[in-house]
């Protein structure tokens, strides 16, 4: 049957415009009702690029090792792990491993912000600590600086908020305090502690965060932002736990993970992994390449675990944190995708 015409609609006593409006369509009430509610939703929509960056350009390498001497309550069972930063610190004479083992961990953080000052303080006094955390802060005025804290050779730290440095003969081990230190590091920083029980100072600085909060909340009310949650605290261990021994890894494990992620998890595979044979140890550290570079080896596992951790970050992270952690300043971004090898 053939469809009907203009002219059969005025046959039947209808105008041609009454016709045609009934072949006009989306025109109902309900097509233009939501228009303007969709503008509002639009203006909803939250901008998934990243308006306010930080940098650390600042980074602060505290090693306190005193090479050869055990701290009194640590209790080490043969063989246990003894390499920091891959380095073999008994190859060497004590001051030149020393040297060499905070050159090795400059080098490595390189790598994920070659831009950055770096400044080492090996086998420091509280003065040098000092020194150096104020030096750095006027030098980074409002951006970030890193706090690389190695305390393998040092006691533990306190409930009351301490760690151990040196004095100047080192003769004795020194407390220093966290307060100080959070004094001299100002905000925005990030803290790395590896070292035993370092979750102790995590509930320290905690302590100290809420401190500072509840003063500034008391000297300026109006003020709502808090300038001191912007600082982020990395720990190897809990409170109560002590860092792993095992030979098959390096002493500083913690720090290996954030720092050379993709060797720490090859090594750890093929040790780990029974249908994996004739892979050694040297071979992993003879991987080619560059891990900035995606042309090469080294490079592509690279960049294929960071999408993988990038991945998961995403999917189980808030949004602010997200942006925050992994797309706001590049040093924290790696540290926090290395994390995974971490845990």
């Amino acid at each position: 049957m053939s469809s009907p015409t203009n002219t059969d609609s005025f046959k039947h006593g209808r105008s041609f415009k009454e016709s045609r409006k009934q072949r006009i369509f989306l025109e109902e009430e309900r097509h233009n009702k939501d228009i303007d509610k969709d503008a509002e939703d639009k203006e909803l929509v939250v901008d998934w690029r990243m308006k306010q960056r930080l940098k650390t350009a600042q980074v602060a390498l505290v090693m306190c090792l005193n090479i050869g001497v055990d701290p009194p309550d640590v209790i080490k069972v043969l063989p246990c792990a003894k390499l920091e930063c891959w380095i073999d610190p008994f190859t060497l004479p004590q001051q030149k491993a020393l040297e060499t083992i905070g050159a090795q961990l400059k080098t490595q953080y390189e790598r994920w912000q070659p831009r950055a000052r770096y400044k080492q303080c090996l086998d420091p006094t509280v003065d040098d600590v000092k020194k150096t955390c104020t030096s750095l802060r006027r030098s980074a005025k409002k951006e970030r600086i890193l706090f690389h804290y190695n305390g393998h050779g040092v006691p533990r730290p306190t409930t009351n908020g301490e760690i151990w440095v040196f004095n100047k003969n080192f003769t004795q081990y020194i407390p220093l305090l966290l307060w100080d230190l959070y004094v001299w590091m100002d905000s925005p920083s990030i803290y790395v502690f590896d070292c035993n029980n370092a979750g102790l100072i995590v509930k320290s600085f905690t302590q100290i965060i809420k401190q500072k909060d509840k003063e500034d909340s008391k000297n300026n009310p109006n003020n709502t932002y808090r300038k001191h949650k912007e600082n982020i605290l990395l720990a190897a261990c809990s409170a109560n736990e002590s860092l792993p021994l095992n030979p098959k890894f390096p002493a500083d494990l913690f720090t290996a993970c954030l720092t050379t992620p993709i060797r720490v998890a090859l090594q750890w595979f093929c040790q780990n992994n029974r249908l994996v044979d004739g892979i050694t140890i040297e071979m992993i550290d003879r991987l080619p390449g560059r891990v900035n570079d995606r042309r090469t080896p080294l490079g592509e596992l690279n960049w294929i675990f960071t999408a993988v951790t990038d991945t998961i970050a995403w999917s189980v992270l808030p949004r602010e944190l997200f942006h925050k952690l992994f797309r706001q300043d590049l040093l924290v971004a790696s540290l926090f995708s290395k994390l995974f090898v971490g845990r």
